[in-house]
Protein backbone atom coordinates (compact mmCIF):
# COMPACT_ATOMS: atom_id res chain seq x y z
CA UNK A 1 0.00 0.00 0.00
CA UNK A 2 2.66 2.46 0.88
CA UNK A 3 5.09 3.50 -1.42
CA UNK A 4 8.01 5.46 1.02
CA UNK A 5 10.11 8.19 -0.36
CA UNK A 6 13.26 8.15 2.33
CA UNK A 7 15.01 12.04 2.99
CA UNK A 8 17.80 12.89 4.98
CA UNK A 9 16.98 16.59 5.43
CA UNK A 10 13.63 18.30 4.40
CA UNK A 11 12.33 21.56 5.76
CA UNK A 12 8.48 20.00 6.33
CA UNK A 13 7.40 16.45 5.33
CA UNK A 14 3.76 17.34 5.47
CA UNK A 15 5.03 20.18 3.06
CA UNK A 16 6.27 18.11 0.82
CA UNK A 17 3.60 15.83 1.09
CA UNK A 18 1.20 18.23 0.38
CA UNK A 19 3.19 19.19 -2.77
CA UNK A 20 3.30 16.36 -4.30
CA UNK A 21 -0.50 15.46 -3.41
CA UNK A 22 -1.24 18.72 -5.56
CA UNK A 23 0.76 17.38 -8.18
CA UNK A 24 -1.01 13.77 -7.93
CA UNK A 25 0.70 11.81 -5.85
CA UNK A 26 -0.69 8.54 -5.17
CA UNK A 27 -2.49 7.23 -2.21
CA UNK A 28 -0.35 5.87 -0.21
CA UNK A 29 2.44 8.29 -0.66
CA UNK A 30 5.02 8.64 2.92
CA UNK A 31 7.40 11.51 3.51
CA UNK A 32 10.02 10.22 6.15
CA UNK A 33 13.08 12.42 6.62
CA UNK A 34 15.80 12.11 9.05
CA UNK A 35 15.75 15.50 9.51
CA UNK A 36 13.03 18.57 9.63
CA UNK A 37 14.56 22.51 9.44
CA UNK A 38 11.01 23.53 9.95
CA UNK A 39 9.02 20.83 11.29
CA UNK A 40 5.78 22.09 12.90
CA UNK A 41 2.61 20.99 15.05
CA UNK A 42 -0.62 22.40 14.79
CA UNK A 43 -1.58 26.36 15.59
CA UNK A 44 1.92 26.52 13.61
CA UNK A 45 3.94 25.32 16.51
CA UNK A 46 7.54 24.59 15.56
CA UNK A 47 8.39 20.71 16.23
CA UNK A 48 11.73 19.56 17.50
CA UNK A 49 13.40 17.92 14.60
CA UNK A 50 17.09 16.52 14.86
CA UNK A 51 18.05 13.53 13.30
CA UNK A 52 17.55 10.17 15.89
CA UNK A 53 13.51 10.30 15.86
CA UNK A 54 10.45 9.62 13.59
CA UNK A 55 9.42 12.33 11.22
CA UNK A 56 6.60 11.02 8.67
CA UNK A 57 3.96 11.87 6.46
CA UNK A 58 1.38 9.64 5.08
CA UNK A 59 -0.98 10.88 1.96
CA UNK A 60 -4.20 9.86 2.18
CA UNK A 61 -7.22 9.06 -0.66
CA UNK A 62 -9.98 8.57 1.02
CA UNK A 63 -13.47 8.06 0.06
CA UNK A 64 -15.01 9.98 2.68
CA UNK A 65 -16.98 12.78 3.71
CA UNK A 66 -15.11 16.08 4.33
CA UNK A 67 -17.20 16.43 7.30
CA UNK A 68 -15.25 13.07 8.48
CA UNK A 69 -12.16 13.73 8.22
CA UNK A 70 -11.29 15.20 11.42
CA UNK A 71 -11.85 11.47 12.66
CA UNK A 72 -8.61 10.51 11.21
CA UNK A 73 -6.61 12.28 14.02
CA UNK A 74 -8.07 9.59 16.24
CA UNK A 75 -7.26 6.95 14.03
CA UNK A 76 -3.43 7.96 13.79
CA UNK A 77 -3.38 8.51 17.78
CA UNK A 78 -4.54 5.06 18.55
CA UNK A 79 -1.79 3.65 15.83
CA UNK A 80 0.81 6.14 17.12
CA UNK A 81 -0.33 4.64 20.75
CA UNK A 82 -0.21 0.85 19.69
CA UNK A 83 3.19 1.17 17.79
CA UNK A 84 4.70 3.10 20.97
CA UNK A 85 2.99 -0.09 23.00
CA UNK A 86 4.52 -2.51 20.78
CA UNK A 87 8.17 -0.80 21.41
CA UNK A 88 8.25 0.00 24.93
CA UNK A 89 8.36 -2.78 27.88
CA UNK A 90 5.52 -4.46 28.57
CA UNK A 91 3.95 -2.81 31.78
CA UNK A 92 4.04 0.20 30.17
CA UNK A 93 1.02 1.76 28.02
CA UNK A 94 0.77 4.87 26.26
CA UNK A 95 -2.45 7.39 26.73
CA UNK A 96 -3.79 9.79 24.97
CA UNK A 97 -5.23 13.70 25.00
CA UNK A 98 -7.76 15.25 23.51
CA UNK A 99 -7.15 15.20 20.31
CA UNK A 100 -4.20 13.33 19.77
CA UNK A 101 -1.21 13.85 21.57
CA UNK A 102 0.20 10.80 22.54
CA UNK A 103 1.72 10.51 26.29
CA UNK A 104 3.85 7.68 28.08
CA UNK A 105 3.86 8.77 32.00
CA UNK A 106 2.06 11.68 31.56
CA UNK A 107 5.42 12.82 28.83
CA UNK A 108 4.46 13.80 25.45
CA UNK A 109 6.16 11.36 22.95
CA UNK A 110 4.25 11.90 19.90
CA UNK A 111 2.76 14.69 17.86
CA UNK A 112 -0.18 14.60 14.99
CA UNK A 113 -0.89 17.22 12.31
CA UNK A 114 -3.39 16.46 9.91
CA UNK A 115 -3.97 18.80 6.82
CA UNK A 116 -5.95 19.00 3.56
CA UNK A 117 -4.21 19.19 0.16
CA UNK A 118 -7.22 19.30 -2.23
CA UNK A 119 -8.71 15.78 -2.18
CA UNK A 120 -6.03 14.67 -0.36
CA UNK A 121 -5.82 14.26 3.71
CA UNK A 122 -1.67 14.42 5.12
CA UNK A 123 -1.38 12.56 8.07
CA UNK A 124 1.62 13.52 9.44
CA UNK A 125 3.37 12.14 12.52
CA UNK A 126 6.58 13.18 14.84
CA UNK A 127 7.51 10.77 17.36
CA UNK A 128 10.57 10.39 19.91
CA UNK A 129 12.77 7.93 19.61
CA UNK A 130 15.85 9.19 21.04
CA UNK A 131 15.69 12.81 21.22
CA UNK A 132 13.13 15.23 22.90
CA UNK A 133 13.18 19.01 23.41
CA UNK A 134 13.34 20.34 27.26
CA UNK A 135 12.32 23.99 26.61
CA UNK A 136 8.63 23.61 26.41
CA UNK A 137 5.76 24.12 28.86
CA UNK A 138 5.07 20.39 28.94
CA UNK A 139 6.30 17.18 30.29
CA UNK A 140 8.26 15.11 27.16
CA UNK A 141 10.00 11.61 26.88
CA UNK A 142 11.11 9.58 23.64
CA UNK A 143 10.86 5.49 23.33
CA UNK A 144 14.76 5.23 24.60
CA UNK A 145 13.89 7.13 27.81
CA UNK A 146 10.95 4.93 28.57
CA UNK A 147 12.95 1.81 28.36
CA UNK A 148 11.85 1.34 24.32
CA UNK A 149 14.09 -0.20 21.92
CA UNK A 150 13.96 0.49 18.04
CA UNK A 151 15.12 1.74 15.12
CA UNK A 152 13.42 4.97 13.47
CA UNK A 153 12.65 2.47 10.73
CA UNK A 154 11.41 0.03 12.17
CA UNK A 155 9.26 2.50 14.50
CA UNK A 156 8.06 3.80 10.83
CA UNK A 157 6.97 0.23 10.06
CA UNK A 158 5.01 -0.43 12.81
CA UNK A 159 3.11 2.62 12.40
CA UNK A 160 2.28 2.14 9.36
CA UNK A 161 1.28 -1.46 9.24
CA UNK A 162 -1.48 0.04 12.92
CA UNK A 163 -2.62 2.70 10.51
CA UNK A 164 -3.76 0.37 8.20
CA UNK A 165 -5.36 -1.50 10.79
CA UNK A 166 -6.90 1.18 12.21
CA UNK A 167 -8.06 2.97 9.14
CA UNK A 168 -9.48 -0.67 8.01
CA UNK A 169 -11.95 -0.78 11.01
CA UNK A 170 -13.13 3.30 10.58
CA UNK A 171 -13.93 2.60 7.01
CA UNK A 172 -15.42 -0.73 7.29
CA UNK A 173 -17.06 0.15 10.90
CA UNK A 174 -17.08 3.79 11.40
CA UNK A 175 -15.97 5.94 14.07
CA UNK A 176 -17.74 4.37 17.07
CA UNK A 177 -15.43 1.74 17.84
CA UNK A 178 -12.36 4.08 17.05
CA UNK A 179 -13.88 6.35 19.80
CA UNK A 180 -14.03 3.26 22.22
CA UNK A 181 -10.90 2.50 21.64
CA UNK A 182 -9.56 6.46 22.17
CA UNK A 183 -11.67 6.87 25.04
CA UNK A 184 -9.95 3.41 26.46
CA UNK A 185 -6.97 5.21 26.20
CA UNK A 186 -8.07 8.82 27.07
CA UNK A 187 -9.09 10.86 29.95
CA UNK A 188 -11.10 9.12 32.54
CA UNK A 189 -14.30 10.18 33.10
CA UNK A 190 -15.14 12.73 35.55
CA UNK A 191 -11.41 14.10 35.37
CA UNK A 192 -11.22 18.03 35.59
CA UNK A 193 -9.90 19.68 32.65
CA UNK A 194 -9.09 23.08 31.19
CA UNK A 195 -9.74 23.37 27.87
CA UNK A 196 -9.80 26.19 25.27
CA UNK A 197 -7.78 28.85 22.83
CA UNK A 198 -6.34 32.02 24.08
CA UNK A 199 -8.08 34.18 26.83
CA UNK A 200 -11.38 32.04 26.71
CA UNK A 201 -10.82 28.93 28.41
CA UNK A 202 -13.54 26.44 29.47
CA UNK A 203 -13.21 24.20 32.71
CA UNK A 204 -15.15 21.62 33.52
CA UNK A 205 -15.49 17.52 34.54
CA UNK A 206 -14.53 15.16 31.34
CA UNK A 207 -17.73 13.90 30.02
CA UNK A 208 -16.54 12.14 27.11
CA UNK A 209 -16.29 12.46 22.80
CA UNK A 210 -18.91 13.49 21.06
CA UNK A 211 -20.40 11.65 18.01
CA UNK A 212 -17.55 13.11 16.09
CA UNK A 213 -15.15 13.11 18.28
CA UNK A 214 -15.50 16.59 19.79
CA UNK A 215 -14.61 17.07 23.59
CA UNK A 216 -17.36 17.53 25.80
CA UNK A 217 -17.26 19.05 29.32
CA UNK A 218 -20.05 19.19 32.25
CA UNK A 219 -19.02 22.83 33.44
CA UNK A 220 -21.30 24.55 36.06
CA UNK A 221 -23.20 25.96 33.22
CA UNK A 222 -23.99 22.92 31.67
CA UNK A 223 -22.66 20.50 29.01
CA UNK A 224 -20.14 22.50 27.23
CA UNK A 225 -19.01 21.04 23.23
CA UNK A 226 -15.06 21.76 22.39
CA UNK A 227 -14.14 21.25 18.91
CA UNK A 228 -10.26 22.88 18.69
CA UNK A 229 -7.97 24.16 21.69
CA UNK A 230 -5.77 23.07 24.35
CA UNK A 231 -5.94 20.43 26.98
CA UNK A 232 -5.26 20.56 30.54
CA UNK A 233 -5.54 20.19 34.30
CA UNK A 234 -7.76 23.30 35.56
CA UNK A 235 -5.64 26.48 36.93
CA UNK A 236 -4.94 26.15 40.76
Amino acid sequence: MFVIQHLERIGSTNDEARRQALLGAAHGTVVHADEQTAGRGRRERAWYSPPGNLYMSVLLRLDAAASRLPELSFVTALAVADTVDALLPRQTRATLKWPNDVLVNGGKIAGILLENADSAVIVGVGLNVLFAPHNVAYKTTTLAASGGIATVDGARDLLLEKLVAHLATWQAQGFPPIRDAWMARGHPIGTPLRAGIGNHPIEGAFAGLDDDGALLLDTDDGRKRIVAGDVGPPSV
